[in-house]
């Protein structure tokens, strides 16, 4: 039998009544605790998205060919050639660049013989892929026909059939266009699948 106090409760009530208020404080710190942790959770995300934001947002073409994985052979002539300065330079640049798979499909040998004087012809050929200024996808499908003037000095004409876009290069060669508008701090980048010529 539960003993009485003095004024009519009995003992059991309040410990009961006691009982239920720990759980309750307990409960409310335990709440409070989690939307701490889940605050700190969403701050750290959301700092982590700003950092990488800000890391792309100041890539220039060069870090960004190389960040792309798929250029090791254009940056690796950009370097021998001694252009990566100009090209980490304010541009804007619009860079039209051959994959490592576009580069081998040049004749055999002739990517060595290019690397044994980088400031020869491969650095004309290097500049012949630069175009002063950014000319992104949708102004490119504007210009069907148009010849562009390159950094090189020399020109290619542009061929626009629906959303296919081909380069055709001095040499005669229809270089297609098979990714558009990665963008750098300093430019712009087309992907191409082969390797423009500057020379017939």
């Amino acid at each position: 039998m539960a003993a009485c106090a003095e004024d009519g409760t009995t003992t059991e009530d309040t410990t009961t009544e006691e009982t239920t208020a720990t759980e309750t404080t307990e409960a409310t710190e335990t709440e409070t605790t989690e939307a701490d942790t889940a605050e700190e959770t969403t701050t750290e995300e959301t700092t982590t998205e700003e950092t990488d934001a800000a890391a792309a947002e100041g890539e220039d073409v060069v870090d960004t060919a190389v960040s792309a994985g798929s250029f090791t052979t254009l940056v690796t002539a950009v370097q021998a050639a001694g252009l990566e300065e100009t090209l980490r330079g304010e541009g804007p640049f619009t860079v039209f660049a051959p994959t490592d798979e576009a580069f081998e499909t040049l004749p055999e040998g002739t990517l060595d013989e290019l690397l044994a004087d980088p400031e020869g012809d491969l650095s004309e050929i290097l500049q012949y892929h630069v175009v002063a200024g950014e000319v992104f996808a949708a102004d490119v499908l504007e210009m069907d026909g148009e010849t562009v003037e390159t950094v090189q000095g020399g020109t290619f004409t542009i061929e626009v059939d629906g959303e296919q876009v081909v380069l055709l290069d001095t040499a005669g060669n229809r270089i297609n266009v098979v990714d558009t508008d990665v963008e750098a701090s300093n430019g712009v980048i087309h992907v191409l699948d082969g390797v423009l010529s500057p020379t017939p």
